[in-house]
C-alpha cells in the first residue's frame, strides 16, 4: 500500500496483494487480515539535512517531498524494506544481515565466494565436474571466468555451488546476523530481542530449491528445506527457525567467545544461516528455461593444468534469492547464476 498526498491532505491507498485476493476470492468466509507491515521503499535518508541555512524545519524537507509509489499488488515487488518498531530508546546500534564468503579456520567446510558479483550454480553434473575440477594436490584449482558483463576475474572453485550434490564438505552461501560495529566487541552477547531466530528465504521455485549444509547437521547429507508456501509468481518462500532448523540456523554468539574469526561482523553476533541451492530437475534435464528466460555464450576460461585451458561454453540464468530476517525485517538479495553446459 502507499501514502499518496493529494491536495494537501494524506489519503492512503491500500490494496491487496495478488495471494491476498486469492484468498479473498474463496469466499468461503475465511479472509481476515490479521497482520501488516508499513515499508520505506522510496526514501533516502542521506538526504536529510541537519546544516540546512533556513533551520530545523527544513531539515528533512527533501525527504517529505519525495514522490511514493501508487500501491500495487505484486508482492515480490513491494515491501521490500520494512519498518521497525522497537519500544528501548536506549539503542544506539541496530542489527544487520551480512553475507560471511571468508569462513572460518573452525569450519569443516568453507562459505562460497562470489563470482562475477553473483554466487554460481552449476546445474547438472557436466557443468559441475569441469566447473570444480583440480590441479595438483595439494591446493584446488583455479578458473577464470570471462564474461559478457564483466572483465575477467580468478575465482577458486570453492565459489561454485553444486546443484546436484549434497555432499555436506560442499560450497555454500553463510549469511550472519549481529552488531556490525567496532564500538562493543564481539564477545559481548546481543539483546534478545535484537536477535534473529526465524528467517525467510524466498526464491524463484522454477530454478532450485533451498536445501541445507550438511556440516550444522553433525556430518549428515544435506537435507531440502521444505517449502512454506508458493505464490502467484513462482516464488517460493521457506520460513525456517533456530528451534526447528538446526541444521540450516546456528547461534554464534555461543561459540565466538572462542573464536573470535567465525563472523565477519565486527561488534556482537546474533544467529548465522547457511544453505546450498539445488538445481531444479527443469535445469538439469534441458534447455527450456535457459532459451526462455536465460542467455547462452557466457565463456568460462580455464588454466592450461584444467582441460587443457580450453573454453566452456554455458547457458546461463540470473536471478535473485533474498533472505530476510522476520525479526528486525532486514533482507538481502543475493545475486545468483544458474549454469549449464552448452
Amino acid at each position: 500500500m502507499a501514502f499518496l498526498d493529494s491536495s494537501g491532505d494524506i489519503i492512503l491507498d491500500a490494496v491487496l496483494t495478488d495471494t491476498g485476493r486469492m484468498r479473498l476470492a474463496k469466499g468461503d468466509g475465511s479472509f481476515k487480515i490479521t497482520k501488516f507491515a508499513f515499508g520505506d521503499d522510496e526514501i533516502n535518508y542521506a538526504k536529510y539535512d541537519k546544516d540546512h541555512a533556513s533551520g530545523s524545519a527544513y531539515y528533512d524537507l527533501q525527504i517529505l517531498q519525495t514522490p511514493v509509489l501508487e500501491a500495487f499488488t505484486n508482492n515480490t515487488s513491494m515491501l521490500k524494506n520494512k519498518l521497525l518498531s522497537i519500544p528501548r530508546t536506549n539503542l544506539l546500534y541496530l542489527p544487520i544481515l551480512k553475507l560471511n564468503e571468508a569462513g572460518s579456520k573452525h569450519d569443516r567446510n568453507k562459505s562460497a565466494n562470489q563470482a562475477l558479483d553473483k554466487f554460481v550454480v552449476a546445474v547438472d553434473e557436466d557443468t559441475a565436474t569441469d566447473a570444480t575440477a583440480t590441479n595438483t594436490p595439494p591446493g584446488p584449482g583455479i578458473m577464470q571466468i570471462k564474461g559478457n558483463d564483466s572483465p575477467k576475474t580468478t575465482l577458486n572453485n570453492a565459489g561454485i555451488i553444486n546443484g546436484t550434490d549434497s555432499d555436506p564438505d560442499g560450497a555454500f552461501i553463510r549469511i550472519d546476523q549481529g552488531l556490525d560495529t567496532e564500538e562493543l566487541s564481539p564477545q559481548f552477547p546481543i539483546s534478545p530481542d535484537l536477535m534473529e531466530t526465524q528467517w525467510i528465504i524466498e526464491m524463484d521455485n522454477r530454478l532450485g530449491t533451498i536445501a541445507s549444509a550438511g556440516r550444522y547437521n553433525m556430518g549428515e547429507p544435506d537435507q531440502p528445506a521444505p517449502v512454506s508456501f508458493i505464490d502467484d509468481d513462482n516464488i517460493a518462500s521457506y520460513f525456517l527457525s533456530l528451534n526447528t532448523n538446526p541444521n540450516f540456523i546456528k547461534n554464534i554468539s555461543s561459540w565466538s567467545k572462542k573464536h573470535t574469526d567465525v563472523s565477519q561482523l565486527k561488534g556482537p553476533r546474533g544467529t548465522s544461516i547457511r544453505f546450498k541451492i539445488l538445481s531444479s530437475i527443469e535445469l538439469r534435464t534441458s534447455t527450456f528455461l535457459f532459451d526462455r528466460i536465460g542467455q547462452t555464450s557466457q565463456t568460462w576460461t580455464f588454466p592450461a593444468a584444467i582441460d587443457s585451458g580450453g573454453t566452456l561454453t554455458v547457458h546461463y540464468i540470473d536471478s535473485i534469492v533474498r533472505v530476510t530476517g522476520a525479526t528486525t525485517g532486514y533482507s538481502l538479495d543475493i545475486p545468483v547464476r544458474f549454469v549449464k553446459k552448452a
